[in-house]
């Protein structure tokens, strides 16, 4: 289903979104010396590497060029044993779904317990204001179950599961070494800060705001500088801007969501390429006026 559902997702929402400047992308590069990240249409999935280990987090679409932009980056697939998923949306979990390329079939994945929930059956995943219900995700990859404020290690990197339902009901966030936060489909960032994640494909919008309030009174207290890393709009250090309209949501239709900075179709890679990889770290993002 994995490989159907993502040819109709570059199909449909390439074509609901078109023109929108909704989805800005990270292109595939390093953020810095431990944080790569592979751009796959709109989506980013994220690499984090020390200590010799390599933690993959989120597994993108169904998407046939993924080992070639991990070969980018120096990242051979087969040493991916730990993958952290956010949520189980398809342009998140593409790669270990059982019609997928197979590339980590060994690889063990972290889930939220209540996330797993969608694998299982018991919930279905409805987006479009719940007029749209998505195919089920089937996985076949052992499974650690993960609840809000666990903390586990993976080889002597430290890793802090913070809950933040809404996007799905257990969408799960993730603070690895007290430096990097990965939002999933928590935040996005517009010209003028981050907002509640598109509020077309919540479950709960409500829900996303409270969760995102709760993030933020997390992060502020904690100690030294973090960088927020976003599924679909790339990352900043600045909480300030992260947290900008933390009690707004994300409404994609209305000009004020628009950053003219984005591609106008997301879906179109012409810009991803090899060279431009291994070109210096990618930019952050920072407010801007206008």
């Amino acid at each position: 289903m994995a490989k159907k559902d993502s040819q109709h997702q570059k199909m449909g929402m390439s074509l609901l979104f078109r023109g929108k400047a909704i989805f800005k992308p990270l292109n595939t590069g390093r953020i810095d010396d431990k944080v790569s990240c592979v751009r796959e249409w709109v989506a980013n999935i994220f690499f984090y590497t020390e200590n010799d280990t390599t933690i993959m987090i989120d597994a993108g679409y169904n998407y046939d060029r993924l080992k070639e932009k991990m070969e980018w980056l120096s990242i051979d697939h087969s040493t991916i044993k730990h993958i952290l998923i956010t949520h189980q949306d398809t342009d998140h979990v593409g790669a270990l779904e059982e019609d997928s390329e197979g590339l980590f079939r060994d690889a063990k994945i972290y889930i939220g317990e209540i996330e797993n929930r969608y694998l299982t059956g018991q919930t279905r995943r409805r987006v479009m204001h719940k007029m749209y219900r998505l195919p089920l995700v089937k996985i076949a990859n052992e499974k650690v179950l993960l609840n809000d404020k666990d903390v586990f290690y993976i080889d002597g990197i430290k890793i802090e599961c913070l809950l933040c339902p809404g996007h799905t009901w257990g969408h799960m966030a993730y603070l690895i070494d007290d430096e990097y936060l990965f939002t999933g489909d928590t935040i996005w960032f517009g010209k003028d800060g981050g907002y509640s994640f598109i509020s077309t494909l919540a479950e709960d919008n409500a829900l996303s705001l409270r969760s995102l309030e709760k993030l933020e009174k997390e992060i502020r207290g904690r100690k030294g500088p973090i960088k927020v890393i976003t599924g679909h709009t790339g990352y900043s250090d600045d909480l300030d801007f992260v947290f900008a309209h933390r009690d707004r949501k994300c409404t994609p239709f209305l000009r004020r969501y628009t950053d003219m900075e984005a591609p106008y179709d997301g879906y179109m890679e012409d810009d991803d390429t090899k060279q431009n990889a291994q070109n210096g770290y990618l930019p952050k993002k920072e407010r801007k006026d206008g």
